[in-house]
């Protein structure tokens, strides 16, 4: 079994940063692209960024970009996501996913089960 595990999550005033961070237990006898993806309350789950396996490429939906960083860490299949200039909008439920190849597309093989961020105004 190959398992994302998100941790990070909080409460934060707007303006502030958080970093959350993702590790995938299991099969990790392979490396993985990792993205995040959030959801909001009554909303459809979005793409926020992802980064390829050897960290030499990342994308980012506009909606974060400038103010989003996703990095590797130096454990493999670990992965951080540097949030700053938050957002009460940026309030969701994150999500860490894992496969093969970097996507942009929710077609991930492998999830976490999330970690709420809340920013308020």
């Amino acid at each position: 079994q190959v398992q994302p595990v998100e941790s990070g999550g909080g409460l934060v005033q707007a303006g502030g940063s958080l970093r959350l961070s993702c590790a995938v237990s299991g099969r990790t006898n392979r490396n993985y692209a990792m993205a995040w993806f959030r959801q909001a309350p009554g909303k459809e789950r979005e793409f926020v960024g992802a980064i390829s396996w050897s960290g030499g490429s990342t994308t980012y939906a506009d909606s974060v970009k400038g103010r989003f960083t996703i990095s590797r860490g130096n454990a493999k299949n670990t992965v951080y996501l540097q949030m700053n200039s938050l957002k009460p909008e940026d309030t969701a439920v994150y999500y860490c996913a894992a496969d093969t190849v970097i996507s942009r597309s929710y077609e991930y093989a492998y999830w976490g089960q999330g970690t709420q961020v809340t920013v308020s105004s």
